[in-house]
C-alpha cells in the first residue's frame, strides 16, 4: 500500500493530530522524542563539562600566593582521544540493535539502551578520578548500549508508523536529539560553574533513570500487544502498514540484496556525510568558542546550543513538508528524499566554507547555526529511507548505515585534536573546510544512487511476489516485479 493509499484511511479519532495524547501512536512519539533528549543529553554534557574538567583556573592559597591549578592537566590530543572514546563503543552495537530489535522489540532494547546509558553517566565523575584511562573505558561501554537506539527506533516505526505519517513520526522523534543537545550544553555550563563539573553527570543521569522507568511501563512493542489502544487505531495502523493481527515478526533478512544495493549504500553515504559534520561541532564547537571567539565557559554552552535548538525546530517544519509533498501528489517519495537531502547538503557545504573563511564571532556563529539547521532536512532524506527501501528490515539497515556513520564521531575529534594544537585560526579553518567537503561528496553520491521505493530485495516485494504467484498472476521481469522497483530518474 502506497501514502497516498494509506492517507484515505481513518483512525476513527476526530482530534486534531497536535492533540497527540489522544493517539497513542503519538504518545511513542512523544516519549521517542524525549528518548532521544535523553540519548544527546547524556553523550554531549562531556563536550561542555570537559571544559570546566581541563581549564585553568586561578586558586588563592591564602599566604597571598596566587597560582593555577586544573582538575585534569590532558592534551589537546589526549581529550580528542576522551571525547572520541565514546564512538570506540558505539560502533560496535548499530547492527546488532538493528537484528536483535525485530526478535526482542525495539521498545525494550531503546529502554535498556539508554537506561545503562544512564547508570554508566552517574558513575562517570567516579571513573575521572581513577584516572584517564578509566574514563575513556567507561565511556566506550556508554557507546556500546547507546549504538542500538537509533536502529531500534526504526523497528518500533515499522510497527507504529503509518506511510502517510512516516516521515512526520521519525522526525519528531529524532528532534528529541536536538532538544536534549540544546538544553544540555547551556545547563552543562550552569551546573559545572554553580555545582562543579561532577554534577553535569549526576543530573543528567538521574534524568535518564527516570523516563526509563516511564518508558517501560507505557510503551509496547507494538499495537497487537497495547491494551490502551482503541481498536480503530489500531485497525488503522495495521491495514495502513499492510499487517495482519498476531502475525509473528521474526524475519529473515534479505542480505545479498541488501549488500548489493545502490541505493542502501546511497542512504550509508548520506548518513556518514552528516554524521562527520555534526560530530566535528557536537564534540569541538565548546572548544572552538573558547580557543578562538575567546568565550566563558557559561557562554560557550549557550552559544553552542543555538545551532541545535535551530535544527530541532526545523525538523518539526521538515517533516510535516516531506509528508504534504508526498500526499499531495507534489514530488514522489524518491524525489523528496533526493531533493531535501542533497539540497540540506549544499547548503551545509556552502555555509560551512563561509563561516570559516570569515571567521568572526557573529558572522562565523550565524554560518554553523544555518548549516546545522539545514541538516533538518536531510534527516527527512535519508534517516527515513530505510523505512522506503525495506520496512520490515528498516532495524538492520539502520543498524548498518550508523555504523559507518559512527566512523567520524571515532575519527573527527582525533583529527580535530592533532590538527588544532596551536588552537589558532587558520587551524580551526582546515577543520571546517574537511567537514564542507565531505558533504559536498556525501550530496553527489545520494544524488546518483538514492531511492524512495520499495526495492524488489525488500521481504515485503517478496511476499507480495508469492501471493501474485499464488493467485496465478504475472510475476516475470515484464510484469509485477517492475511494477515493484519503481526509480524514479526525473
Amino acid at each position: 500500500m502506497d501514502v497516498v493509499e494509506s492517507s484515505k484511511l481513518s483512525d476513527g479519532i476526530s482530534s486534531p493530530l497536535w492533540m497527540f495524547w489522544k493517539r497513542r501512536r503519538y504518545i511513542v512519539v512523544f516519549m521517542a522524542f524525549f528518548g532521544f533528549f535523553n540519548v544527546y543529553a547524556l553523550r554531549v554534557n562531556l563536550s561542555v563539562a570537559i571544559v570546566a574538567m581541563t581549564e585553568k583556573r586561578e586558586v588563592d592559597y591564602g599566604n597571598g600566593t596566587i597560582g593555577t591549578e586544573q582538575y585534569f592537566d590532558w592534551s589537546s590530543q589526549m581529550q580528542g582521544y576522551v571525547l572520541s572514546s565514546f564512538f570506540y563503543g558505539y560502533i560496535l552495537t548499530p547492527f546488532l540493535g538493528g537484528f536483535i530489535s525485530n526478535r526482542f522489540g525495539g521498545n525494550y532494547v531503546f529502554g535498556v539502551g539508554i537506561g545503562a546509558t544512564a547508570v554508566l553517566t552517574i558513575l562517570t565523575p567516579l571513573a575521572a578520578k581513577f584516572g584517564v584511562g578509566m574514563l575513556i573505558a567507561v565511556r566506550i561501554i556508554e557507546g556500546v548500549f547507546e549504538g542500538v537506539t537509533f536502529p531500534c527506533i526504526h523497528a518500533v516505526w515499522s510497527r507504529w508508523a503509518p506511510p502517510s505519517e512516516r516521515s512526520r513520526m521519525a522526525s519528531i522523534a529524532f528532534a528529541g536529539n536536538y532538544a536534549g543537545t540544546v538544553v544540555s550544553m547551556p545547563l552543562s555550563g550552569v551546573f559545572a560553574k554553580e555545582f562543579g563539573w561532577e554534577s553535569v553527570f549526576y543530573i543528567f543521569g538521574a534524568i535518564g533513570c527516570i523516563w526509563v522507568l516511564i518508558w517501560t511501563f507505557i510503551i509496547k512493542t507494538s499495537p497487537d500487544v497495547d491494551p490502551w489502544i482503541t481498536p480503530k487505531e489500531k485497525e488503522f495502523i495495521l491495514t495502513s502498514l499492510g499487517r495482519v493481527e498476531g502475525a509473528s515478526d521474526k524475519v529473515k533478512h534479505p542480505w545479498k540484496g541488501i549488500a548489493t544495493s545502490l541505493a542502501v549504500w546511497a542512504l550509508v553515504a548520506s548518513h556518514f556525510s552528516e554524521n562527520w559534520g555534526f560530530y566535528t561541532l557536537l564534540t569541538q564547537l565548546p572548544t572552538f568558542l573558547k580557543d578562538t571567539m575567546h568565550f566563558e565557559l557559561q557562554k560557550t554552552g549557550f552559544v553552542s546550543a543555538i545551532p541545535y535548538l535551530v535544527m530541532g525546530t526545523f525538523l518539526f517544519v521538515a517533516g510535516y513538508l516531506a509528508d504534504t509533498c508526498q500526499l499531495r501528489g507534489w514530488l514522489t517519495t524518491t524525489q523528496v528524499r533526493r531533493y531535501f537531502n542533497c539540497g540540506a547538503f549544499l547548503g551545509q557545504t556552502v555555509f560551512m566554507i563561509v563561516g570559516a573563511f570569515i571567521l568572526k564571532p557573529g558572522p562565523t556563529i550565524t554560518c554553523i547555526t544555518i548549516a546545522v539547521g539545514l541538516g533538518a532536512f536531510a534527516w527527512s532524506g535519508f534517516a527515513v529511507n530505510h523505512l522506503d527501501l525495506s520496512p520490515k528490515s528498516a532495524g538492520v539497515l539502520m543498524g548498518i548505515s550508523n555504523t559507518f556513520a559512527t566512523i567520524p564521531g571515532i575519527v573527527s575529534p582525533i583529527i580535530t585534536g592533532h590538527i588544532t594544537t596551536n588552537h589558532s585560526d587558520d587551524e580551526w579553518r582546515v577543520v571546517f573546510y574537511i567537514a564542507a567537503g565531505v558533504y559536498l561528496v556525501g550530496c553527489v553520491i545520494y544524488w546518483l544512487y538514492a531511492s524512495g521505493e520499495l526495492q524488489p530485495w525488500s521481504i515485503e516485494a517478496q511476499e507480495l511476489l508469492s501471493k501474485k504467484h499464488a493467485n496465478g498472476e504475472r510475476t516475470d521481469n515484464g510484469g509485477y516485479v517492475n511494477k515493484l522497483k519503481i526509480e524514479d530518474e526525473k
